[in-house]
């Protein structure tokens, strides 16, 4: 796309279905290695990816060739085949839907430094504190039935 620019920082979070915590940090490098891959083969940059047993953060230089959805379905698809695959999690699944939020450059680094320290960060809150807190942050309107829920015991 000649004479097109962008600037489009853009951080998805999304859950393992049913919050369960599958992602082992035995292989959450290597998941995190894939997505990679996923997000670089679509001409995205990786900014930063971490995730916590039972979800995950995605910090991204978005490219418009793609939409935030399409993006997210392949990311979601790909990646829990490739779990399935490898046998690193039994009836691993993502929960349907996630958030993705945009942020101007210079809240950049502030970005990758709060992803980076997840583990840090949720020994104070917990995923659902987080997710909700950010909804607010971003005056975005939710509906509790669709929101996250805390993980089936």
């Amino acid at each position: 796309m000649a004479n097109t620019y962008t600037q489009l920082h853009i951080q998805f979070v999304f859950a393992v279905k049913y919050r369960k915590a599958l992602i082992a940090p035995e292989w959450k490098d290597k998941l995190h290695k894939y997505i990679t891959g996923i997000i670089q083969s679509s001409q995205h940059k990786m900014l930063c990816i971490n995730s916590m047993p039972d979800h995950i953060h995605i910090f991204i230089g978005m490219r418009p060739t793609q939409s935030i959805s399409s993006l997210m379905q392949n990311v979601k698809a790909e990646s829990t085949k490739w779990i399935k695959e490898q046998q690193l999690a039994k009836d691993f699944a993502w929960q349907e839907g996630y958030g993705a939020f945009s942020y101007s450059r210079s809240h950049v680094p502030n970005v990758i430094r709060y992803i980076e320290n997840q583990e840090q960060h949720h020994k104070k809150e917990t995923f659902l504190e987080e997710y909700q807190k950010q909804l607010k942050v971003f005056e975005i309107e939710y509906d509790d039935r669709y929101i996250f829920k805390e993980p089936m015991q």
